[in-house]
């Protein structure tokens, strides 16, 4: 590519927020010193996600004094997968990266982000080194997560993966095509099969504030994976009505074969075996029903054909 046509190359950068305003300023600028030498047209598309902290004020006054911040405010907390869809879908550059803006997404990548994918990838996929992160209960979560998801499910989802990547315009239109409103994008851009590459990074601390995915967080965004990508529930509690069924019929040629040898003294009738096999019975008809009833309940929200957000307003005003 050319010096003339990487300088026409229009990047736009969407950063979700939510209640970050403590953290804007110096990931703000830690943005700028990563792009501001470089020879593309930079757009940053700010998500604000409902935040109640002073967050839209702090990006009204960004937008003021740089013409390049664009800021779309949400009209309520969506969750971070659909304030990034709100981004995705206002892109119009050749290239859109993703970055969080807790300063958890080093920015010093973002030029390297570009350099592949102007070698022809199509999906710049930043992976969090796990080495770096210390043993506790979310990374045994999140590892225990990523083992199920790619042992039930067709699509090969990254361990470590994070809404940290660079998408070719191709890549951007694949993800905009799809509009459940459950979502999982690390799930949805990988099945989409676009050339791909990983790009490794440490990731560093927050800036300021606490994570904002709680452990109920996690929970719906693994269930929104789970349930998306995979039957494996419903076949679950089908394999499990199968070996009660087996077992039911060994028991019956069991009880058969002492009436046929005339033993029918060792047929007792037991109060905890029948109650056991009762529970055993019903319990494996209750986690059924309890999968189909999710599915369906999926199903239901996806024909409302609710919108994934809604844009309260726009700064500046186009």
């Amino acid at each position: 590519m050319s010096p003339r046509q990487k300088s026409k190359l229009k990047i736009d950068l969407v950063i979700p927020v939510y209640n970050e305003a403590e953290a804007l300023g110096q990931t703000y600028a830690d943005i700028c010193r990563a792009v501001d030498a470089l020879p593309y047209d930079f757009r940053f598309l700010y998500v604000d996600d409902g935040s109640n902290d002073g967050t839209a004020d702090t990006l009204r006054a960004i937008c003021a004094n740089d013409p390049r911040v664009t800021l779309l405010q949400l009209s309520r907390n969506f969750g971070h997968q659909a304030a990034l869809t709100a981004g995705m879908d206002a892109s119009q550059g050749d290239v859109m990266i993703s970055l969080d803006g807790d300063g958890q997404h080093p920015p010093a990548l973002i030029p390297k982000m570009i350099s592949l994918i102007e070698q022809g990838y199509d999906v710049v996929q930043g992976q969090r080194i796990e080495e770096d992160r210390a043993a506790s209960f979310k990374k045994a979560t999140s590892n225990f997560f990523y083992w199920l998801i790619n042992r039930i499910s067709g699509t090969q989802v990254l361990q470590g993966a994070a809404d940290f990547r660079a998408l070719s315009r191709n890549a951007l239109n694949g993800v905009r095509s799809m509009r459940e409103y459950h979502r999982f994008l690390r799930g949805m851009i990988a099945w989409m099969g676009y050339n791909s590459v990983i790009l490794p990074y440490h990731e560093p601390e927050r800036i300021a504030g606490k994570s904002k995915y709680s452990f109920g967080k996690m929970f719906r965004l693994a269930s929104d994976a789970i349930f998306s990508f995979s039957l494996a529930p419903l076949y679950i509690g089908l394999s499990a009505g199968f070996v009660f069924f087996i077992l039911a019929g060994v028991q019956l040629l069991y009880v058969l074969s002492l009436w046929i040898t005339d033993n029918t003294q060792r047929v007792e009738p037991g109060w905890s075996s029948l109650m056991g096999v009762l529970l055993i019975a019903s319990g494996i008809i209750m986690i059924l029903l309890g999968f189909i009833g999710v599915y369906v309940g999926y199903i239901f929200q996806e024909v409302k054909r609710r919108p994934i957000y809604l844009v309260k307003g726009k700064t500046p005003d186009e």
